[in-house]
């Protein structure tokens, strides 16, 4: 699924298609009134956490890329779009295998721009009253809230609790204060170096737990887990990411067969 920094790679390639008018609007989105496009500019191209948003003097155009959605500039792929927006000049915009929803046109009334990861308006300390009104949550959880730090995905999670040196599993409310403002420090910092590294072509060789083997710190394999609500992966070091509060010691259970039914250990 597309984070918050490809989103942004999105609205800066789409630039250009700022003030222009749509002379051809179709596509297979259910819900999505094609005629209504036809003949309005677009006011302004923004993006909010994972959403792109195309915004229109009587309505808005909001489009999620899902896990395996793309988009095309002046070119086609063989396959029907979900929205294709048509140009004067013969440009076009074309989005496939995504969510298309039509939204009011004031968007400033319907996202709160402080949380988001990329924005320019991000607010920490609001971030951070988010994130601590969430005591009982699990940090692997809480890093793909996206009404705690919008835009952020699982590549964030795992980069950040492995720069921070957290467990996945540790609760919010259990971290120190000065972990919790590190926690939002690091997801406003990883927010820009994915942002760099991406447009670099060169993000996957950042990566220092994702999808890794070994721990580059402690040189001994990570675990690899779905943890969590969203049962998103998780790499992380059981060395040098500590877990808040410590895990509990699970006691051996005993084994109430009959001891005649127990499997004696070989000689």
């Amino acid at each position: 699924m597309p984070e918050g920094p490809s989103i942004v790679i999105l609205r800066e390639a789409a630039e250009g298609f700022a003030g222009r008018t749509i002379t051809r609007a179709s596509g297979n989105s259910k819900g999505v009134d094609f005629a209504a496009l036809e003949g309005q500019p677009i006011v302004a191209l923004r993006s909010w956490g994972k959403h792109f948003l195309i915004q229109l003097p009587t309505l808005a155009l909001r489009i999620h890329l899902l896990m395996f959605g793309s988009y095309r500039i002046n070119e086609r792929k063989d396959a029907v779009p979900r929205l294709s927006l048509g140009f004067d000049d013969g440009d076009e915009f074309n989005f496939y295998t995504c969510s298309v929803k039509t939204l009011p046109p004031d968007l400033d009334a319907q996202y709160d721009w402080r949380i988001d990861v990329m924005a320019d308006q991000w607010d920490p300390r609001v971030v951070l009253k988010k994130l601590r009104a969430q005591p009982g949550m699990l940090v692997c959880d809480a890093a793909l809230d996206q009404e705690i730090f919008s835009g952020a995905g699982n590549i964030f999670k795992n980069e950040v609790l492995f720069r921070i040196r957290v467990h996945p599993l540790s609760t919010v409310g259990a971290l120190s204060a000065a972990k919790q403002r590190e926690l939002v420090a690091e997801m406003r910092a990883y927010a820009f170096d994915f942002l760099r590294w991406k447009k670099a072509f060169v993000l996957k060789q950042h990566w220092q737990a994702h999808t890794r083997r070994i721990c580059p710190r402690c040189d001994i394999p990570f675990h690899k887990a779905h943890l969590g609500k969203t049962r998103r992966r998780s790499f992380f070091c059981t060395r040098c990411q500590k877990q808040y509060p410590p895990a509990a010691l699970t006691p051996a259970r005993s084994d109430s067969r009959p001891r005649s039914q127990r499997t004696l250990p070989a000689s």
